[in-house]
């Protein structure tokens, strides 16, 4: 008997090593529609990720199709889908292009034709496609797989996911432009983030211009039929009762639970972010998670995570849906990580914190006709990823005195009593700044170790008000950010406390990944991430760690992937933090990874394309790695010249060796002098 059993487990491993392995779809920008970034793939693990080659290289093309000063504004921040035996992904200019997952061969492309004189807000971006399958559809039928798509003009367009044709029975010709009321000029409203589906329901938020003025464009979300493109339901996530404001927008990632029939926003604050006063109360349901019944739009339940906010700390990151071990058995949750740090853990059905959520006093004394709110919610089981407060003892200097100096009068200039210290004429701390904590690459769940990944900022921002009377012919100093805030007593400047030399003001590291026990609420370990190698002169790597806006993708080979403001992929393992490899890229890769399994093989791809904002070099690459195959290595030169620090050491040596070299021909030809005296 326990022959046959032998000989059965024999011929069923045989068996199976035999049949292709099918492709693991990454079918939804966040891996899943829960947003959890983890993949079940286990190819490439903590032994063999320094057996990584890179597979190909794809380029968009706009590097050099268009003028660089359009390129000044590009973010890329996409991140590709595998679906239809492609991988889908769309451009800073929204065109949508898929791609052979095996070559990086272009297989369609489609072109929207957006404007590139409409200068939009928050520069041209887009963080990539959904997907979704019409079950009516008949089998072979065009349009049965769609590709959706919102735009920085304001479109939402539908393609057939295998041809890229537009889905012609979808608005008009496969697309529907947004009314969006009265707009200061074309740029001030746009769609950055992925729509999301559910029950046959597309839906899409919208990212608009921060501090113009009181009365802005409502951040409505909006519904249509994925397939006539008809609308169905609108949200307009603030409650207008007394208040006099726009904004309140999901510009962030959203996430779907399709057997509840919900959708979770990540809301945004009201308009303008640090002056409330023509907005009284918490404004609810600002800086809040709602969840709404996918197919009519009707509030379930929302949890605000920030009551009145002026600091411009809206939810960023999308909701991450995962099952939970509290301790007290599974239980489905929303998991929201915040700019401030903390991580909010809410029941799915009821939207109640999982652990308690304390409301704590904050600091008062707001500018003139503000109206604070005396208590903010505070997370007490799982501790904050990253220091809330700062001081003027805290800052850092390479040239000690000089340039900490300098950084210590910036800091002890400003009002700093700590975590929501109001913004003032004089000056306000505000740290975490408005950037984060956690942005938009939101956090990652593995639900199999119950870990949460999230990468992590850490940088000074300076929030200052300015009363009107003092705005006529005001010229804010170079490096700050300037707000009308047109309709409110005071315009606002806004900055990064940077020293004399350009480098934050405040101790690395700048940026951080920080894994996190849920159920045990602890830290398990933190690790820098980035280097300057990408901003410094002379590429000189110091391993500060950088601002980190994007996000990570965790797999079951125990790896964690990411990108930084330096231009390399980087992979951690998933349990130490240790970090094991690095693959170069032709720029920064400020964009998430994603993972695939093609034709038996485990790629790894990321977006390189920079961040203007952060002032990288700017790109247009998708690029992907896979396991060396026999007869493959990782080449001499990636392992040495291609690693941080690795081109200034080389030309540090190059150097070196022609300062010796000419030093042995001076001394040589002084000896053939003094022999011929």
């Amino acid at each position: 008997m326990r022959n046959r059993v032998r000989l059965f487990i024999s011929f069923v491993a045989i068996f199976c090593a035999v049949i292709p392995l099918p492709a693991f779809a990454w079918e939804h920008w966040g891996g899943d529609r829960g947003g959890s970034r983890f993949s079940p793939l286990n190819q490439i693990t903590p032994d063999n990720v320094g057996n990584l080659v890179r597979a190909w290289e794809f380029r968009t093309g706009d590097l050099d199709a268009r003028a660089p000063e359009v390129m000044k504004r590009t973010k890329f921040q996409a991140t590709p889908l595998l679906v239809e035996d492609s991988l889908i992904f769309c451009s800073p200019f929204n065109e949508v292009i898929a791609l052979d997952p095996g070559s990086g061969a272009q297989k369609w492309r489609y072109d929207p034709k957006i404007s590139t004189a409409q200068r939009p807000a928050n520069r041209y971006t887009c963080r990539g496609v959904a997907y979704w399958v019409d079950e009516r559809g008949a089998e072979n039928a065009a349009c049965r797989t769609r590709v959706f798509m919102g735009t920085n003009d304001v479109r939402v367009i539908a393609l057939d996911a295998r041809s890229g044709i537009p889905c012609a029975d979808f608005g008009t010709n496969g697309e529907i432009r947004l009314e969006t009321g009265v707009l200061e000029w074309p740029g001030e409203f746009q769609i950055t983030s992925a729509p999301v589906i559910a029950r046959g329901v597309v839906i899409v938020g919208s990212a608009i211009a921060d501090n113009r003025r009181v009365e802005a464009p409502p951040g409505t979300v909006r519904a249509f039929d994925a397939r006539t493109g008809q609308p169905r339901w609108s949200f307009d996530p603030l409650v207008h009762g007394g208040i006099i404001a726009g904004h309140t927008n999901v510009w962030a990632p959203m996430s779907v639970d399709e057997e509840r029939g919900l959708v979770f926003l990540p809301t945004s604050s009201p308009s303008p972010d640090f002056w409330g006063g023509k907005r009284p109360g918490n404004n609810d349901y600002a800086n809040s998670v709602v969840a709404l019944r996918a197919e009519t739009g009707e509030r379930v339940w929302s949890y605000q995570t920030v009551h009145h906010d002026v600091w411009d700390y809206d939810l960023p990151a999308q909701p991450t849906l995962s099952r939970i071990d509290t301790g007290a058995g599974l239980r489905d949750v929303v998991i929201q990580p915040t700019k401030q740090g903390f991580v909010f853990v809410l029941d799915r059905d009821t939207g109640k914190p999982v652990w308690p959520v304390e409301e704590r006093a904050v600091p008062q004394g707001g500018a003139e006709g503000e109206q604070l709110s005396p208590t903010q919610p505070f997370p007490t089981h799982v501790p904050p990823l990253l220091s809330q407060q700062i001081s003027a003892d805290d800052v850092f200097g390479l040239i000690p005195f000089w340039e900490r100096g300098a950084c210590r009068a910036q800091v002890a200039s400003a009002r700093n009593e700590g975590l929501y210290t109001p913004p003032s004429t004089q000056g306000t701390i505000v740290f975490p700044m408005t950037g984060g904590g956690v942005n938009w690459g939101g956090a990652a769940f593995d639900p199999v170790n119950q870990i949460l990944y999230a990468n992590i900022s850490r940088a000074i921002h300076i929030v200052k008000l300015i009363p009107r009377e003092a705005t006529q012919g005001f010229e804010p100093p170079p490096g700050h950010d300037f707000g009308r805030q047109q309709g409110a007593p005071f315009a606002m400047t806004r900055a990064v406390t940077l020293s004399p030399l350009g480098l934050l003001c405040n101790k690395p590291p700048w940026g951080e990944m920080v894994a996190v026990d849920l159920k045990g609420g602890k830290i398990l370990w933190r690790s820098r991430v980035g280097t300057t190698e990408d901003r410094a002169p002379l590429g000189i790597a110091f391993p500060f760690g950088t601002p980190l806006v994007s996000g990570v993708a965790i797999t079951a080979g125990g790896l964690v992937f990411t990108g930084a403001m330096d231009a390399y992929l980087r992979a951690f393992d998933a349990r130490s933090g240790r970090e094991l490899w690095q693959g170069r890229l032709p720029v920064p890769g400020v964009a998430n990874p994603m993972t695939y399994l093609w034709k038996g093989e485990q790629y790894v791809a990321i977006g390189a394309g920079g961040h203007s904002e952060s002032g990288t070099t700017i790109g247009d690459s998708v690029v992907a790695f896979r396991l060396a195959r026999p007869g493959e290595a990782p080449s001499l030169w990636s392992r040495t010249i291609d690693r941080p620090g690795g081109r200034f050491m080389s030309g540090a040596i190059a150097v070196g060796l022609v300062v010796v070299v000419m030093a042995m021909l001076v001394w040589r030809w002084r000896r053939s002098r003094v022999g011929r005296a």
